[in-house]
């Protein structure tokens, strides 16, 4: 039967002939190499794509006689059968039938070939020239025919979008992967940026049609990426590169025109290539069907036979096609979506979640978790590589000169050595002069020499001192430019991610029928590749919220004076010590109250301590887990997941956040980080004989406080900076160290250091014992279990060789946050007792024996504690969601979720960081420790050494 749609017909022809083509070359290769596994797979794929083409298209036989040479394929992969020149043979009149076949579809002229008889030569059983018979009474040597007909029963449903195969012993989508690796990676970094390119220039032309330079520079790109990939042997991407330039150079010559759908076909035609192209530098099947995309980006329809059901998701992240049936509009949506053309989904609405990779799973709709975002290569100007070679060398003629101060130093011990001698063998000289005997003139002599060993001496000294002092000064700026140069080249400019967000930015508007653009300031401020990479997700979970919660509609914004299309405005600058990114929106701005109602209806605040807060601080609230002034789930701004993503990942950064709004004005996030993660400028304060350090951006003074000038609000020890009040807390107390033991009287003044924190719009003073330095430091690599203790952030070593604590000055606010129940410090700075809590502490016991658990149950509610139960990790997990508790206590070797598990999916959420987990177990080797320690627990007990003390005095220790 002759394909009806001339353009799917043009676009068949010459997909199936190259196809074709191709597996006749490789089955000719496999004559000569039968254990080329490569080329194998090769033929399963073509094999594969080919009925997957002709079933869409209604050639059900021409799929027939493909999908039985795939299953032979598979036969001799699995090694079920060889590959001989006999079957290479047999399937060549295979190929041979199949051209004629595929000649008819696209020409309408007669064909004598049948798939029945194709399939039959294929599998060495020729039949008979007449008819053949039913089903039923078919000869015994086509007995795939039933695998067939179940296979394409299967099948009828077919989803278009996805190249997959079922079959759990082979991978037909083995990708193809570039061989060479300097090749991968130099076509991974030029693919990426063409593709960059292509996509800025399709939204600049989408504003600018007639914008002729861009369209220029579009063509260069894709004929450039056509070339690189044909060159590479991608044929796939090669084929799209053509397609999408073929396109443009219509547009050029005015056959066509730039319209908003032709940008959305072609955009699509990007995201398939985006994926062939990661699949050929990762290995990762890419499962895309070159034919649908080709079809898509010529505007062709499909037929209604092929279309997929339209109550089936459409995976957009696993087929870069828009062939595809209407997404249901989501229950929540109270607009409907465009009806869109050719059975396909609306094109902005799909390819909004496939414009940029989602960010994490609890911070998405769909909830499916992303590859974590990394930028794998760093392109660095020559000059830049050519002056670090210049330090390098000048590195080495310092190290030969202080290789020379050895042979001056080993000059000083010699003479030390001769002048020591001396002295021993005249060390009776002086005794033989004063008893009247001979030696005088030996004295003299004696003396005159130490004399001149005195004066050698001194000028060896002296010359080594200077020749240091040189040294040293060249080492300390060569070694300084030489981190400031290896520092630059991690520095890539804001624009790295930035230029991610004009296409979701308009994708995503148009999916909620509003009109946004998205203006981006301070592009190239360079900042560490590593907060590049941390603030991807972040920064796409803030314009997300932007435009589905503080972006108005359109009527909605005429109505109030505004312009009708909003402005998302995403900014970065620099300031002296760190990097700002911005995202600030002219919508809605915040609703305080509603901010309020949300924090006491989730627990988040209790109602005096709303009072007490600053209209800031509310607004803060937004950054809280789980927070969402939503009632309508939507597909825009997550389930209820609210921006505490972003806090999470900034505090991970050592970064901190403020949020600023105005009612009907719009709203600000201000992201402000560290310049570099490696090194940190900090203040060393000294606390109860212990030295700690602080990291100076959030410290906004230091300054000494008179014990008068405290006084109490609301029970908050407080004092008046800049004619604010600011809480003030001992930093002993807030780290459960024991009070200095130095007396006030020895102090060389009665006032108190304090060091006033600033963070976002929170303000916190902290009283030390003494200010001891400030410097740079080389942050260590935080433990596992250090990521677990409160208020600290990190490690250093000082220039004394002592390991010192850097304190988390966001953490330490919380801490206060936490204290506020508690009275505050005396005037003389001494910690006050803790008053005794509301309610007994909660344990959340998790055992599945139920021996052990009614045990433990009695121990600890014989100590006081509210116990609840539950017999493996998952209820116990459920329970915890449930209700709040102070503790955990669980087995580990527990049915469903075992104990490691529980304590790391604890680990996930940020509401549970700081809740203790206690692990009691059998297992008792030091690497059955190490796992509980990995996991996330903050305790270990062995049941082999328990006692209802061990356990008792832990959780006392640790609530």
């Amino acid at each position: 039967m002759r394909i009806e749609d001339d353009e799917l017909r043009g676009i068949y022809k010459t997909s199936s002939e190259e196809r074709l083509q191709t597996l006749d070359a490789g089955l000719l290769h496999l004559e000569q190499q039968p254990d080329d596994a490569d080329t194998l797979d090769s033929l399963m794929r073509e094999a594969h794509s080919l009925k997957g083409d002709s079933s869409m298209l209604d050639q059900p036989e021409i799929g027939k006689v493909a999908h039985s040479l795939e299953t032979i394929l598979k036969q001799v992969q699995r090694g079920e059968q060889a590959f001989t020149a006999e079957l290479g043979d047999r399937l060549a009149q295979g190929l041979a039938a199949m051209r004629q076949m595929i000649h008819h579809a696209v020409t309408g002229d007669p064909c004598d070939a049948t798939a029945e008889r194709a399939i039959a030569a294929m599998n060495g059983t020729p039949l008979p020239a007449a008819p053949l018979a039913p089903p039923e009474s078919e000869p015994d040597g086509v007995e795939l025919f039933g695998e067939m007909a179940e296979d394409d029963e299967a099948e009828a449903a077919p989803a278009a979008l996805v190249d997959t195969d079922t079959d759990p012993n082979t991978d037909t989508d083995t990708d193809l992967l570039i061989a060479d690796a300097e090749l991968r990676a130099i076509f991974k970094t030029s693919s990426e940026e063409r593709l960059q390119a292509l996509d800025t220039g399709l939204l600049q032309l989408e504003q600018q049609p007639e914008d002729t330079v861009t369209l220029d520079l579009l063509m260069r790109e894709a004929h450039s990426l056509k070339g690189d990939s044909n060159m590479l042997g991608l044929k796939d991407l090669g084929t799209l590169a053509h397609q999408l330039e073929h396109l443009l150079g219509a547009i050029q010559r005015h056959e066509e025109r730039f319209s908003p759908d032709m940008g959305d076909r072609l955009a699509h035609g990007l995201d398939a290539m985006r994926q062939l192209a990661h699949q050929a530098v990762t290995g990762i099947p890419a499962h895309v069907n070159v034919f649908y995309v080709l079809a898509e980006l010529m505007g062709a329809s499909v037929p209604a036979t092929a279309a997929p059901n339209a109550d089936v998701p459409v995976d957009l992240n696993s087929a870069a096609v828009a062939i595809a049936a209407p997404k249901p509009v989501p229950p929540e949506s109270s607009t409907p979506a465009p009806e869109s053309t050719n059975g396909s989904a609306p094109p902005a609405a799909n390819r909004a979640a496939t414009a940029n990779p989602p960010p994490p799973a609890d911070s998405t709709a769909g909830g499916a978790p992303s590859a974590a975002y990394r930028i794998e290569t760093i392109r660095v100007p020559t000059h830049n590589l050519d002056a670090l070679m210049t330090q390098t060398g000048e590195l080495t003629v310092t190290k030969i000169r202080v290789t020379h101060r050895l042979g001056e130093i080993e000059e000083i011990s010699n003479l030390w050595e001769d002048w020591s001698r001396d002295l021993f063998s005249h060390r009776f000289l002086l005794h033989e002069v004063q008893q009247g005997r001979k030696g005088i003139h030996q004295l003299e002599t004696f003396q005159h020499r130490n004399e001149q060993y005195l004066e050698q001496l001194g000028t060896l000294i002296n010359r080594l001192q200077g020749s240091l002092y040189e040294d040293t000064t060249r080492l300390e700026m060569i070694s300084g430019e030489l981190e400031e140069g290896i520092r630059t080249l991690r520095l890539l400019p804001l624009s790295t991610i930035f230029n991610l967000y004009p296409r979701l930015v308009r994708d995503l508007a148009r999916q909620e029928h509003k009109s946004v653009k998205l203006a981006i300031a301070g592009a190239d401020t360079r900042a560490d590749k590593r907060i590049l990479e941390e603030m991807k997700d972040p920064l796409l979970h803030m314009i997300r919220n932007a435009i589905d919660h503080g972006i108005e509609s359109p009527e909605e914004r005429v109505r109030q004076g505004k312009p009708e299309t909003a402005t998302i405005t995403l900014r970065g600058y620099q300031t002296p010590t760190s990097i700002v990114i911005e995202v600030s929106d002219d919508g809605r701005g915040l609703n305080v109250e509603a901010i309020k109602q949300t924090a006491l209806r989730r627990g988040i605040c209790r109602p005096e301590e709303l009072e007490s807060m600053t209209p800031g601080q509310i607004q803060n609230l937004i950054l809280s887990p789980g927070f969402s002034t939503r009632t309508m789930v939507t597909e825009i701004s997550g389930r209820g997941v609210g921006l505490d993503v972003l806090r999470t990942n900034v505090e991970r950064l050592k970064g901190s956040i403020e949020v600023s709004s105005e009612p009907g004005q719009g709203c600000t996030i201000r992201v402000q980080l560290g310049t570099t993660l490696a090194t940190a400028h900090v203040l060393i304060v000294s606390v109860s004989n212990n030295t700690y350090a602080i990291p100076v951006e959030f410290v906004q003074t230091a300054c000494l406080v008179k014990p008068d000038d405290i006084f109490t609000i609301e029970g908050r020890n407080t004092i008046l900076h800049d004619d604010r009040p600011i809480s003030v807390v001992q930093l002993s107390d807030l780290l459960e160290l024991a009070p200095s033991k130095v007396p006030i009287a020895r102090r060389q003044s009665p006032s108190l250091a304090c060091i006033i924190l600033r963070s976002g719009a929170d303000s916190l003073g902290i009283f030390v014992d003494a200010l001891v330095d400030e410097q740079d430091v080389v942050l260590k690599p935080q433990s596992q279990l250090l990521k677990r203790v409160r208020n600290i952030s990190g490690a250093t070593i000082l220039g004394t060789g002592e390991v010192c604590m850097v304190l988390n000055p966001q953490d330490l606010m919380q801490s206060v946050r936490r204290r506020s129940s508690r009275p505050g410090l005396a005037a003389t700075a001494t910690a006050m007792p803790q008053q005794a809590p509301e309610r007994p502490a909660r344990i959340l016991l998790v055992e599945d024996s139920i021996a052990t658990r009614t045990q433990e149950k009695r121990i600890l509610e014989a100590a006081g504690y509210q116990v609840v139960t539950a017999v493996d990790g998952m209820e116990g997990f459920n329970k915890l969601q449930l209700q709040a508790f102070d503790a955990v206590v669980s087995d580990v070797q527990m049915p469903n979720l075992d104990g490691l598990g529980l304590t790391e999916r604890i680990r996930q959420h940020r509401e549970y960081n700081e809740l203790p987990v206690v692990l009691v177990t059998t297992l008792a080797s030091d690497r059955d420790r190490q796992r509980g320690a990995e996991a996330g627990a903050n305790a270990y007990i062995t049941k082999g050494s328990f006692n209802q003390e061990v356990l008792l005095e832990t959780l006392q220790r640790l609530i």
